[in-house]
């Protein structure tokens, strides 16, 4: 096994036996490890307390950027969607993984495979509702404050 997943598989086991969930993630570049993360929802009661956003967090707050291009991300289980979208804003271009979604699901982990699935469905279908509530005419627009930003 590569070395960086041998070490996001160590970080979840250790995760297991200080009551935490069977995840971990290390992110690397040119070959060296910058962040490492295990899932920590009961540590913070925090539900984006995952692997890989905490490491993402830490190597952002440390190289003070938000770009981590050319960052590889190593996770001892399949990315949840949550984390999948951190990695597609970050610019993370690579994740290996270690254990399937199909995985987490036979060890009683299976939120992440609902969240795929309900992805898949139009917004009106999916279980969580979502409800666009367009701006009052001549409400201030962020969007287009945005837009006309120097």
């Amino acid at each position: 096994m590569d070395k960086f997943m041998e070490r996001a598989v160590e970080l979840a086991a250790e995760n297991v036996r200080e009551s935490g969930q069977p995840f971990g993630a290390v992110l690397v570049e040119d070959n060296k490890i910058v962040s490492e993360g295990v899932n920590e929802l009961h540590k913070a009661y925090d539900v984006s307390g995952h692997a890989e956003l905490l490491a993402i967090r830490r190597a952002q707050e440390q190289l003070q950027t938000n770009d981590l291009s050319g960052y590889t991300m190593y996770a001892s289980g399949e990315p949840c969607p949550m984390c999948l979208s951190a990695m597609y804003f970050a610019g993370i271009e690579k994740v290996f993984y270690c254990a399937s979604v199909e995985n987490a699901v036979e060890a009683g982990l299976g939120k992440s495979k609902i969240i795929y699935e309900d992805l898949q469905k139009t917004k009106g279908e999916r279980m969580l509702s979502m409800i666009q509530m367009p701006l009052d005419e001549g409400e201030e627009d962020p969007m287009k404050l945005w837009k006309m930003r120097p």
